[in-house]
């Protein structure tokens, strides 16, 4: 017996839009990113051509990444024919959640909610609203600060 769709899901199919939370591709291409450092870490330097090409990622969007990341530390460079990237960190020391807030901003679903990027929003108005979203808050950061990228390989 197939399922009936919700009145959401009847909503959303007519709108053929759906607006969920998520990562930007920035976050998404830097954690893979670091994930190619990672698992290539045994080689001293990696070009940005080969992780680009393994991890389908567009070259120029990948260097803007990779600058970010080294403007905070997280990897370093070498410039020349010879040179390219490598991890400034153990996989172990570099948390996904710090990744993500560099390049996205807070975790929080909410602005109101945010430890880092505090910003008054609507549902400040009603206590449970924001207890139920602080709660989701602390899971999503909980999880993702005790996830390294040593964990992901």
């Amino acid at each position: 017996m197939a399922l009936q769709p919700t009145i959401i899901q009847q909503f959303y199919e007519k709108k053929k839009k759906i607006s969920v939370m998520k990562l930007s591709l920035k976050s998404e291409y830097a954690c893979l990113a670091l994930i190619d450092l990672a698992e290539n870490s045994g080689e001293s330097i990696v070009k940005i051509e080969e992780i680009s090409k393994r991890k389908s990622i567009p070259k120029k969007f990948l260097e803007q990444i990779l600058l970010s990341l080294k403007n905070a530390g997280y990897v370093k460079s070498r410039r020349g024919p010879e040179g390219g990237y490598m991890l400034a960190k153990k996989p172990s020391e570099i948390n996904l959640a710090e990744i993500i807030r560099l390049m996205d901003g807070a975790l929080a679903p909410v602005e109101s909610v945010s430890v880092y990027f505090y910003d008054s929003t609507p549902i400040e108005q009603n206590s449970m609203l924001i207890s139920v979203f602080k709660d989701i808050r602390d899971y999503i950061s909980d999880k993702l600060e005790k996830t390294t990228f040593a964990d992901l390989l």
